[in-house]
């Protein structure tokens, strides 16, 4: 019997090996939160940022306690857009993406 990946191991090592694959999940987790899909938007956004640059750094860097991130990214998290922010700004500048809405 073959083995088989998990799904968010099948998309880690999609982002980590293929850098137009990281770019299209980091700027769909943000169009699904834009568009007002704050469920799918946050669990794209989880399987990113545990794939790229993880939740301790991630917390180093936004001056947020990791856990906090975790939770704010979980099912029921409810992220301020104060920390949502700040964290698309790093996740952006560190992708090298410069993302803007239009209209």
């Amino acid at each position: 019997m073959a083995k088989t990946k998990s799904f968010r191991d099948l998309v880690e090592h999609h982002v980590k090996g293929d850098p137009k694959f990281a770019e299209a999940l980091l700027r769909e987790g943000i169009d699904a939160m834009l568009s007002g899909d704050l469920d799918t938007g946050k669990t794209i956004m989880r399987d990113y940022i545990k794939a790229t640059v993880g939740f301790e750094k991630l917390g180093e860097v936004t001056d947020t306690p990791p856990k906090s991130l975790i939770r704010m990214f979980g099912p029921r998290g409810n992220p301020q857009a104060k920390n949502l922010f700040s964290v698309i700004g790093y996740l952006q500048k560190r992708a090298g993406l410069q993302l803007h809405v239009a209209g």
